[in-house]
């Protein structure tokens, strides 16, 4: 067990909460940063960014979506002595052309810490804890993938191999895509959500009436080829990684869905 502190960067969100409460529940000294969480961190305030760093070991990297990485703070968190770096990525980045968190990776791996690169699936928590849960709520969920198969991952699950790699040996210079237990197209995600809040719930997978839904926007038509490009890809292997990493199989959507209907999530 270290005795040094750990600094999760986005606390309070869906992953930095997980990992720092599986930090703490393994009895490590979690330093918890974002812009309302324990330790002040804000990534467009550089004030903040050096007392969030000093005297950590070891850090849980992310920025919100549409924040880059700046290579500035991981020299500063370097340069103060963090010398293990857990860089939260995402999958098929390459080919949905991301280039924000290919730069945060290419930072990562020239920091000169060890690091490790997590390249989740999409979250099971998008659906109530994230941007997709204003769609789920209105029963209709519009997103250009067809019926490619994507391989959910509990928040979770994440959480668990962030912490593994920020703490034990064998992690350093991996990437690590994470994913659930089997691939599931979101028309399939949807259906399993009804049945367990008893709503009717409608998927609608056309890249036309995605592109229509948003009045045609230039955003809208740049963000459809990127989900054609992944469309294209097909459905998702999913990996070994949760397993080999955590010791214990990934959690299945299906109980997901239901331990969060019964929390709530969607009434």
């Amino acid at each position: 067990m270290t005795s040094q502190v750990i600094l999760v960067l986005g606390a309070t969100g869906s992953t930095g909460r997980r990992v720092a409460r599986v930090l703490r529940d393994a009895g490590h000294p979690v330093r918890a940063a974002s812009r309302s969480g324990e330790t002040r961190f804000d990534w467009s305030d550089q004030a903040t960014w050096e007392p969030a760093v000093t005297g950590a070991s070891a850090l849980y990297l992310m920025a919100p979506d549409g924040v880059p990485i700046d290579p500035e703070f991981v020299s500063l968190a370097v340069a103060r002595g963090v010398a293990r770096v857990v860089l939260l990525s995402s999958g098929a980045i390459e080919v949905m052309r991301d280039e924000r968190l290919l730069a945060a990776e290419r930072t990562v791996r020239d920091c000169g810490a060890a690091w490790t690169i997590l390249r989740p699936s999409w979250f099971d928590q998008n659906f109530d804890e994230g941007f997709l849960r204003p769609a789920i709520m209105a029963g209709e969920l519009l997103l250009p993938l067809g019926d490619a198969a994507q391989a959910f991952v509990d928040a979770g699950d994440i959480a668990a191999v962030a912490a593994a790699a920020l703490t034990e040996d064998g992690h350093a210079g991996r990437s690590y895509e994470i994913t659930g237990p089997r691939s599931l197209s979101f028309g399939e995600a949807v259906e399993i959500i009804g049945r367990e809040t008893g709503r009717e719930m409608r998927y609608r997978g056309g890249e036309e009436d995605y592109i229509a839904a948003n009045a045609f926007s230039e955003e809208s038509i740049g963000a459809a080829k990127a989900f054609a490009a992944l469309r294209a890809l097909g459905d998702q292997p999913v990996s070994e990684v949760v397993a080999e990493v955590t010791g214990r199989p990934p959690k299945p959507f299906e109980t997901y869905a239901a331990q969060a209907a019964a929390a709530g999530a969607w009434r």
